[in-house]
């Protein structure tokens, strides 16, 4: 599993793909930790693997009990969740339609829709 990361600029307009980490162990709370630090933010947005009828999957069980850990090691932050349907196929098609390499878009698929959930809950925000 990959985690695509994003962030906003501070008037919460723009989101911006900052990379991929995986998550095949607890390694990427490392790059989480990294980034806290470097960017300070108050709100994080975790993308919520929600089943196509709307309904919680087992995954969505697994995230939230992971944003249940992260809460109790930074209780300083907030966190809420984004219904991330079809992020990852939209941002296919992005790079699909913009020419990339099959194996650029694999390593770039995740991060274009970690900045798709940001963007959506920017604007369902503003």
């Amino acid at each position: 599993m990959r985690i695509g990361a994003a962030i906003s600029d501070p008037s919460r307009i723009i989101a911006q793909g900052l990379g991929v980490w995986k998550a095949e162990n607890d390694e990427w709370l490392n790059d989480f930790d990294e980034c806290l630090k470097k960017f300070n933010p108050s709100l994080v947005v975790v993308g919520l693997p929600v089943r196509t009828d709307g309904k919680i999957s087992s995954m969505s069980e697994k995230i939230l009990a992971v944003i249940e850990n992260l809460k109790s090691k930074y209780p300083e932050l907030e966190f809420t969740t984004w219904d991330e349907r079809f992020t990852t196929v939209i941002a296919q098609q992005t790079l699909i339609s913009a020419d990339v390499s099959r194996k650029k878009r694999k390593k770039n698929v995740d991060k274009i829709a970690a900045v798709l959930i940001l963007e959506n809950w920017l604007e369902f925000h503003s």
